[in-house]
């Protein structure tokens, strides 16, 4: 009699989050070229640090306006279709950039803004698809990571290509890898993974019922009623805010910081700004497995979200606060790498929390907690400018950056995890679909 071996699963469900990384990766390395090269450019454009500000800033502000219709557009028309279409329009962009002046990449700022508005959102409703909940943490930390993953090649590349080939150039060879991402993407990827080829009844069976949740097209309408009226769903995005704003740090006006204040070059500079990103790295595949197995071993959200969370970003801040006593500019860099560390632990647990509590509406969700970060992401670069010419330090900077910390843990600690944020909305409309 024979007696048939059971199949073991395919793993086009890691080949699809492979992906999703590399995306996010690249986006990174684009939209943040411009930070080690800011004191470049300035000087070669003859701009003003507010301006420069502004041109750092310009990217956020559409950004964020368009992460609400970034994710309608892949609702729309499906992952496969909306990532490529994001990736050759923000790719062009970092082309254009090498043309003209400061009217130019002030466009091309804003261009990419909007390009890239919808990546995360949609990304994230992919791994609602393709990822049980025990592992959506993990499948968010490793986004998040390949984000800092794409900043710490980025910050180490640019200083190197600004001084061999000149910022312009560089613009150009960072606008190559998005193009052929986009390609590979729309030949392999497929919206559900009942429609893959690659996936076999095994792996569908660890996916449970995310694989059955609609790849676009067939969702019911969002209740932005009962979204906009959700406590829980304003301190999502208040600890997005923060978290963004103090990540711009990093993003913006590090670099400088560390010419300025520290007194390294500007070679120099783009290595060290490496390594609070490469801290984000670790930090974000870190919380995304411990996250994950807390949920796994507790099945409290309370605990797998909110517990690691709130410790994480209380150990950065009392970090960031102590980096301010000391000299040495790599033991202060070491010690505010630590505290990225700690504080990009946050960011699988929020990514786990949108698609927890977002029902079938995990983009929308994750699109509005975007929006609101990248708020507070576009106003930290123009903040900085106004604190150093009102105090002459950099310590009140940093100052800023630590306590941004403390009140993104204290959301934290307001969010009540039970259910969606649709359950908990003040205002109920009957128009609106109930989302459980």
């Amino acid at each position: 009699m024979n007696s048939q071996q059971p199949q073991s699963p395919t793993s086009a469900r890691f080949i699809v989050l492979l992906l999703l990384c590399l995306a996010a990766a690249i986006a990174y390395v684009s939209r943040n070229a411009i930070a080690v090269a800011e004191s470049t450019v300035r000087a070669d454009l003859s701009l003003s640090k507010e301006q420069s500000g502004w041109l750092m800033s310009a990217f956020f502000l559409p950004y964020a306006l368009c992460q609400i219709p970034g994710a309608a557009f892949g609702q729309r028309f499906g992952a496969r279709v909306a990532l490529p279409v994001f990736a050759m329009v923000w790719s062009l962009s970092t082309a254009a950039s090498a043309i003209g002046g400061f009217a130019m990449m002030l466009v091309m700022r804003v261009a990419k803004g909007i390009s890239q508005a919808g990546l995360f959102p949609v990304s994230a409703a992919v791994i609602s698809r393709w990822f049980p909940s025990t592992g959506r943490a993990f499948a968010g930390g490793a986004l998040g990571g390949f984000m800092s993953v794409g900043g710490a090649i980025g910050a180490a590349l640019t200083g190197w290509l600004v001084v061999q080939v000149g910022w312009r150039t560089m613009f150009v060879i960072y606008s190559v890898p998005g193009l052929i991402w986009a390609a590979m993407f729309w030949i392999w990827f497929r919206n559900s993974p009942r429609e893959h080829g690659g996936v076999n009844e095994t792996e569908l069976s660890l996916l449970n019922s995310a694989a059955d949740l609609p790849a676009g097209r067939t969702h019911t309408p969002v209740p932005w009623l009962r979204l906009a009226t959700s406590p829980a769903m304003w301190c999502i995005c208040g600890q997005q805010f923060c978290c963004a704003a103090a990540y711009m740090f990093f993003a913006s006006w590090f670099a400088t910081y560390l010419q300025e204040a520290r007194g390294v070059t500007i070679i120099h500079s783009g290595l060290l700004n490496t390594l609070p990103l490469i801290g984000v790295v670790g930090g974000s595949l870190a919380g995304g497995h411990a996250s994950d197995l807390v949920m796994q071993r507790t099945g409290s959200r309370r605990m797998a979200r909110q517990g690691v969370t709130m410790i994480s970003l209380g150990l950065c801040a009392v970090l960031t606060f102590a980096a301010m006593f000391v000299s040495h500019a790599l033991g202060a860099v070491l010690l505010i790498s630590a505290g990225a560390f700690f504080a990009s632990v946050a960011g699988p647990c929020c990514i786990a929390t949108t698609i927890d509590m977002g029902g079938e509406h995990v983009a929308a969700v994750n699109s509005v907690m975007n929006m609101c970060g990248n708020f507070g992401a576009m106003l930290f670069p123009l903040v900085v400018p106004h604190l150093l010419k009102q105090t002459g330090s950099w310590d009140a900077v940093l100052v800023s950056f630590g306590c941004l910390y403390i009140v993104a843990m204290l959301c934290w600690w307001l969010i009540k995890p039970d259910g969606t944020v649709f359950d908990q909305a003040l205002i109920r409309s009957s128009l609106s679909s109930e989302t459980k």
